[in-house]
């Protein structure tokens, strides 16, 4: 079966770099399934799971926003941060989660609730990606 070549670059460096069949994300804009021979495309990603297939198994990646380049034999992905589930300090996670909960609980004036929102979507996207 045809594979993609997948790059995953961070800027802390290179996360992953590998074949697969198909490349499922989720763009601002919605959910994508790329596969060889896909048109070129550029999209700002989402904070959301990569799933990569390959045969029958699946690996995936949490991805903290970035954008998506697809040519018809690659994939890139410029994350803002990329953690396999290995890499992942669920503990860490748990607790990002529990603060951002408790700020958007909070009805103080000062509180960025914007900022909060975003801290809470990574973490539960890290502790979905983690968990399985």
């Amino acid at each position: 079966m045809k594979t993609l070549t997948v790059s995953v670059v961070t800027p802390d460096g290179p996360v992953l770099e590998d074949t697969y069949e198909m490349v499922s994300c989720k763009a601002e804009n919605g959910e994508l399934g790329i596969l060889p021979g896909h048109i070129p495309l550029v999209a700002p990603l989402a904070i959301s799971a990569v799933r990569l297939k390959r045969d029958s198994s699946e690996d995936k990646l949490a991805i903290n926003g970035g954008f998506l380049e697809v040519r018809p034999d690659k994939v890139t992905i410029l994350a803002q941060s990329a953690e396999k589930p290995s890499e992942i300090d669920v503990a860490r996670a748990e607790a990002a989660k529990q603060r951002a909960e408790g700020r958007l609980q909070s009805n103080e004036d000062h509180i960025d609730r914007i900022r909060a929102e975003l801290a809470l979507r990574r973490a539960v996207n890290r502790l979905d990606i983690a968990q399985r």
